[in-house]
């Protein structure tokens, strides 16, 4: 559903077109939420917050301002902030009994073409990047996320996080420095 549609929708019917817009944007949410906090359970506890502060926000907005909303960057503003939030007032997190799930974009994909062996050394791989883009600082984890695991333009990404593009794209090229030089050093270790 094109975006201006979605929230012409909520403007009319806050309800009806709030469930079409997290049936939209939920598995989006829940992938950069998972990514963000490490863990499925977190992550499914931060993106279901970040649709509930989403939904009262919207009760209190007029409905101009909603007509011109755009709506994925501003949900994952809120995602990322709720995040944070938790974050300020960290509690241990719970590990999945199901390692191998580790969410979308980071559990090893079924595919049938792939041996057994394989598709040990995808998971396993998928496992290492996901720990070394956890241990990143979350000032580049976060924008390295949004730009390539998310697919979120510098415009977008600039107008959620309040960064000029030109500070995100440096934070993304050092990111993805570190992750390498991260992967390097893992990939040494491993061969010892």
């Amino acid at each position: 559903m094109e975006e201006k549609t979605l929230a012409e929708e909520l403007t009319k019917n806050l309800d009806r077109g709030f469930e079409k817009m997290v049936r939209t944007y939920q598995d989006r949410m829940y992938s950069f939420a998972i990514r963000l906090t490490g863990h499925v359970q977190d992550g499914e506890d931060v993106a279901q917050e970040g649709f509930v502060r989403a939904y009262r926000a919207l009760k209190s907005y007029p409905g101009e301002r909603i007509s011109s909303m755009d709506l994925k960057p501003w949900l994952y503003r809120i995602v990322l902030n709720v995040f944070r939030n938790r974050r300020r007032g960290y509690r241990p997190t719970i590990l999945p009994l199901n390692e191998g799930k580790a969410g979308p974009g980071l559990g090893a994909r079924e595919d049938a073409s792939l041996s057994p062996q394989s598709l040990l050394e995808v998971s396993e791989g998928q496992k290492q990047l996901a720990k070394a883009l956890a241990s990143l600082p979350g000032k580049y984890r976060v924008p390295v996320i949004l730009r390539h695991m998310e697919g979120l333009s510098y415009g977008e990404m600039s107008e959620m996080i309040g960064q000029p593009a030109g500070t995100l794209k440096s934070n993304v090229h050092r990111g993805l420095r570190m992750l390498r030089e991260a992967w390097v050093r893992q990939t040494k270790e491993d061969e010892r």
